[in-house]
């Protein structure tokens, strides 16, 4: 069985307003997340979208995500379901199963 592939779903700059403070949303997953390596955070995402992000982010040929040691990788729950992420410059994005 393969493993799910998670995708992009927000920063929490663009979180859908009503689900910030409900039980089981933004803030809860951000109070709950638990670091984890970019290795392990690559196993699980949409490689395409990430590398999109990370040049939008200002990330290229010179500078790479990965060697940024101030971008920490988490896992954590949104509303009971599991969901990967990264926060860069205090921003959370978090990845989530599915479309």
């Amino acid at each position: 069985m393969a493993k799910p592939v998670y995708r992009f779903y927000s920063d929490c700059v663009s979180w859908p307003r009503h689900d910030v403070d409900s039980e089981g949303g933004l803030c809860d997953l951000i109070d709950a997340r638990l670091a984890i390596t970019r290795r392990t955070f690559l196993q699980h995402v949409d490689r395409q979208r990430l590398a999109e992000l990370e040049k939008n982010l200002g990330y290229g040929p010179w500078l790479h995500m990965a060697s940024d040691w101030h971008v920490e990788y988490f896992r954590s729950k949104w509303h009971g379901k599991r969901v990967y992420g990264f926060r860069h410059s205090a921003i959370e994005f978090v990845f989530t199963e599915g479309d």
